[in-house]
């Protein structure tokens, strides 16, 4: 448990909304995933309790009033708690009936709060956010980043001996992304690419980056490159989109 902490304090926690509303999946949840938190959606309590063994030092925020009575939850969180005493969790609920709320605080000792739903949404991400913070949640890690694989909705194409030389993405964050091309186009390291077509999806971004290196992994090289400048807030918002997208469908497929 002590190596699930170390990683934990490295790579940062993840953040699990059980049930969330509509509103908080529009707003808060796509607020952490622009503030580089690695956040995830789930709908099946019963599952995401199994997948959880994987991830015991997670945060996860359960809204008591979908799927059942709330002394079901009570039990689910008493049940839950004792077989992973690392995981964090906070309450959300549209009740404010205090003894709900006190029995949480005081005799739960959930340790991330009871959050009342009837406050307005900006409130609410705050302190949301606020709480994840001190929870450390993103660890040491800056930036979130998605490891692309073999999936094809991740291009990138970019000029080279007056023509257009084709890649697959492999992994991207906002700082920079690697890719495997078509064929070698023998990029020197610390070069600079300019005008690299990115379509992640269905968004598309113009970037420039320079070559950092790089490496063979199976039968594939690939290259590393880093984005030569900051890059428009409205593309770094195209990536952290797909990012986390790119995750959710992963844990997804983990939870089922």
């Amino acid at each position: 448990m002590s190596d699930g902490n170390n990683s934990a304090e490295v790579t940062g926690k993840k953040i699990f909304f059980l049930y969330p509303t509509v509103s908080i999946q529009n707003q808060i949840i796509s607020k952490l995933a622009q503030e580089e938190y690695e956040v995830y959606v789930a709908k099946d309590h019963t599952r995401l309790a199994r997948a959880l063994k994987d991830y015991p030092d997670s945060i996860i925020f359960i809204n008591i009033d979908e799927n059942m009575p709330e002394p079901e939850w009570e039990k689910w969180i008493i049940s839950t708690s004792s077989q992973m005493p690392e995981i964090s969790i906070g309450i959300f609920s549209s009740s404010n009936n205090e003894d709900i709320k006190n029995k949480y605080i005081d005799t739960l000792h959930v340790s991330c709060g009871f959050t009342g739903l009837r406050v307005d949404m900006s409130g609410f991400t705050e302190k949301i956010l606020n709480i994840v913070e001190k929870m450390n949640a993103k660890g040491r890690r800056k930036f979130i980043r998605a490891s692309i694989e073999k999936e094809t909705n991740a291009v990138m194409n970019m000029p080279h001996n007056n023509d257009f030389l084709n890649g697959v993405i492999r992994d991207i964050s906002i700082v920079g992304f690697s890719c495997v091309l078509e064929s070698e186009p023998g990029l020197i390291k610390n070069s600079l690419v300019k005008d690299i077509q990115i379509k992640l999806q269905s968004m598309l971004l113009k970037v420039d980056a320079i070559v950092f290196g790089s490496r063979i992994e199976g039968e594939e090289k690939k290259y590393v490159l880093l984005f030569s400048k900051r890059l428009e807030s409205e593309d770094c918002n195209k990536i952290r989109k797909y990012i986390q997208g790119n995750l959710q469908t992963k844990m997804d497929a983990e939870i089922n």
